[in-house]
């Protein structure tokens, strides 16, 4: 089996590098041979490659800049999904692509099923609903992993930032009003991995049997505050020393950003139990791993 992965730098594209290279061919391509800012040049690329499987974790993701970054958030995020798309389509070849809690928002607090309503708050969150939207629309054998709160001890993430600012401050100020799910690339990449089947012919029945959308995160719910605290004393546990005496909650009107977040990004795994027998670790479980690497390098 060939599988072409994207964003093999990033978080998620990563973590699943070394777990897909265990099972199959692996094309890694770097963003500059395989630039999602260029949806026009995709298809040559596509079919020198010549896949078996896409999995295209590589994203716009800088939320708040999308704000004045439109066009450039929509090329990468709906322009290059539907080229990819549009070629998988018609020649059978399945596709996993990576969504996000932003496509909703953010209201109530009862978790978003995969069909729930949709209504993003920002410019990011329209562009991922876009490409969700015109990869279904392509006719492409497709899973749209739903995701939220990615974080990675390797990388620029909240986890990162977290450890930075309680080794620099006594006082951290955390919006403690936004209740989701911290979801490890590890934790993401493992599910990715158990949903695929060993050999390259049973790929368009599983696709053509459980394929659409499907949220993937970690069980369970915290707040941005209670994940910051969770990640301080965590760390402090394994021996690490910070300034930091106290995080305070706040509400998210007290931390202006350009992009406007949902409140609630809880999202429903039934689906994902479903289709594919598989219970995520809670988020607890997926930060005690991710803070066992992050210590051997602070």
């Amino acid at each position: 089996m060939k599988i072409l992965l994207t964003g093999s730098a990033g978080q998620v594209g990563g973590a699943l590098l070394p777990l897909l290279r265990e099972r199959a061919d692996v094309v890694a391509p770097l963003r500059e041979q395989f630039d999602l800012s260029r949806p026009d040049e995709l298809a040559g690329k596509l079919e020198s490659i010549k896949p078996d499987l896409i999995i295209n974790p590589a994203a716009y993701t800088a939320v708040d800049r999308a704000e004045e970054e439109r066009e450039l958030a929509f090329r990468i995020n709906a322009e290059s999904p539907r080229a990819i798309a549009r070629w998988a389509a018609p020649r059978g070849v399945p596709l996993v692509h990576f969504s996000t809690d932003y496509v909703f928002d953010g209201s109530g607090d009862r978790p978003w099923r995969e069909d729930s309503a949709t209504a993003p708050l920002s410019i990011y969150g329209q562009s991922k609903l876009a490409g969700d939207l015109v990869i279904a629309e392509a006719g492409a054998l497709h899973v749209i992993a739903r995701t939220s709160w990615v974080y990675a001890a390797t990388g620029a993430n909240f986890l990162k930032t977290i450890v930075r600012l309680a080794g620099e401050r006594e006082q951290l100020r955390i919006v403690a009003d936004q209740i989701g799910a911290p979801t490890s690339a590890n934790a993401i990449s493992q599910a990715v991995v158990a949903m695929l089947p060993r050999s390259d012919k049973e790929l368009r029945k599983i696709f053509e049997a459980r394929g659409g959308v499907v949220n993937l995160v970690c069980a369970g719910e915290t707040s941005w505050h209670g994940f910051a605290t969770a990640i301080v004393s965590g760390l402090q546990s394994r021996g690490a020393k910070f300034a930091v005496k106290e995080i305070v909650p706040i509400r998210s009107d007290e931390f202006p950003v350009k992009a406007k977040r949902p409140s609630n990004s809880r999202l429903d795994l039934t689906r994902l139990r479903e289709r594919f027998g598989i219970a995520p670790p809670s988020w607890q479980q997926a930060l005690d791993r991710e803070l066992d690497v992050l210590k051997a390098t602070i």
